[in-house]
């Protein structure tokens, strides 16, 4: 993995450095295991975290035999040390790339091992010919598993609930399509767009899943680009009502306030219609009541932004039965879904998402008036953000 490269590289250089101590210093700094070899395969650092991943002490690593005092195997058992032969293998080998191996008790460990070799025509042991030089110092990241392990349920939990909510839309779309084309004739007009408008909403569930699933992909690698231009958030509330209204939702289920003071603000307009239209939409299918959406302008004293700094704050409420204190750490999660309701459950992690990529925070809390209460806050920015 380029990160696991990235400290191996750094460290190839930290072992280099004259003074042993200093080299240990920063190694102790880094948060993965640091392990150093020198040509006999003694063990010259051994950081702090290595200690921490393997439980050997520090007294008993330096100078060690690594292959003895870290018996790496595979998943089938066999010698780490013994299939690769660092110092004896082949010559033009400069690095292991990471890869899972297992200590004596059990312990999985994530591996990435880099070669620092002599200079090319140099060499340390008599009889030497020539060519790429012989190893000189091994250098061996270590990083537990419980971080990969993680990441694969999470991985397992977006297949499942992928599809899991594919399935639905795609049998009905399979379906409608396959009896108009079969029965064509027999079926009214009517009848005809009954089946064609339930195609069409469900093909448009796939797209907004298909969607969200980009959007999570963007989030999680920091690639989520904002462009800003100047926003009226009031407009843009009154947009998302206005089409609930057009939808069939009930005109008198909406409450907007807009408070004075509102600065100028330089946001992404489509997706700031994306937070108000999840939250509202949220609000409406899990809560009760009249769905109220509060635009103020952000005070001085919120968490957000710094003194001088201006901003906007919006909060959502309904009159349901609100968040429970216990759940509200999980409610921005992934596949997170009030009373197992329909959904992937990755509406409100795309929307705090989205807030955090302008700078913003948002947070639940119970309503005044009783119910569940999302409130955002975003600094006003600039056309150049």
């Amino acid at each position: 993995m380029d990160g696991s490269r990235a400290v191996a590289d750094l460290v190839s250089v930290t072992a280099q450095l004259p003074m042993l101590t200093s080299s240990v210093v920063c190694a102790d700094d880094l948060p993965d295991g640091l392990v150093v070899t020198d040509h006999a395969a003694r063990v010259t650092v051994f950081n702090r975290a290595a200690t921490r991943l393997t439980g050997i002490p520090l007294r008993a690593a330096l100078g060690a035999d690594v292959r003895q005092l870290l018996p790496l195997r595979d998943a089938d058992g066999r010698c780490w040390w013994a299939a690769a032969d660092p110092y004896h293998g082949l010559a033009i080998r400069t690095r292991h790339p990471e890869m899972s191996l297992y200590l004596s008790d059990g312990t999985e460990l994530l591996v990435t091992v880099r070669y620092l070799r002599a200079p090319r025509g140099t060499g340390l042991h008599p009889g030497y010919t020539g060519g790429p030089g012989p190893v000189e110092r091994l250098v061996v990241s270590l990083r537990g598993a419980q971080q990969r392990a993680r990441l694969e349920r999470s991985r397992a939990d977006l297949v499942s609930t992928v599809a899991h909510e594919l399935r639905s839309p795609l049998t009905s779309v399979k379906g409608f399509t396959a009896t108009l084309l079969a029965k064509w004739g027999r079926f009214t007009d009517d009848q005809k767009r009954v089946m064609l408008e339930t195609v069409n909403a469900d093909a448009d569930r796939v797209t907004r899943l298909i969607t969200e699933l980009l959007d999570v992909s963007r989030i999680e690698s920091g690639r989520m680009e904002i462009h800003r231009q100047l926003v009226s958030i009031p407009e843009r509330v009154e947009k998302i009502v206005a089409g609930r209204v057009a939808a069939g939702d009930a005109p008198d289920r909406f409450r907007v306030v807009v408070l004075p003071g509102l600065p100028e603000t330089w946001l992404d307009a489509d997706k700031v219609d994306q937070i108000l239209g999840n939250l509202i939409e949220n609000a409406v299918r899990h809560g009760a009541g009249t769905v109220t959406v509060v635009v103020e302008p952000l005070q001085a004293t919120d968490v957000l932004i710094g003194r001088g700094t201006e901003g906007v704050a919006v909060s959502v409420r309904d009159e349901g039965d609100g968040v429970a204190p216990e759940m509200v750490s999980r409610v921005f999660r992934q596949f997170w879904r009030a009373k197992r309701r329909g959904g992937a459950g990755l509406g409100l992690y795309i929307v705090k998402g989205l807030v955090e990529a302008h700078g913003g925070t948002i947070t639940v809390q119970r309503a005044p008036g009783g119910g569940a209460e999302f409130r955002f806050t975003m600094p006003a920015g600039t056309l150049a953000g």
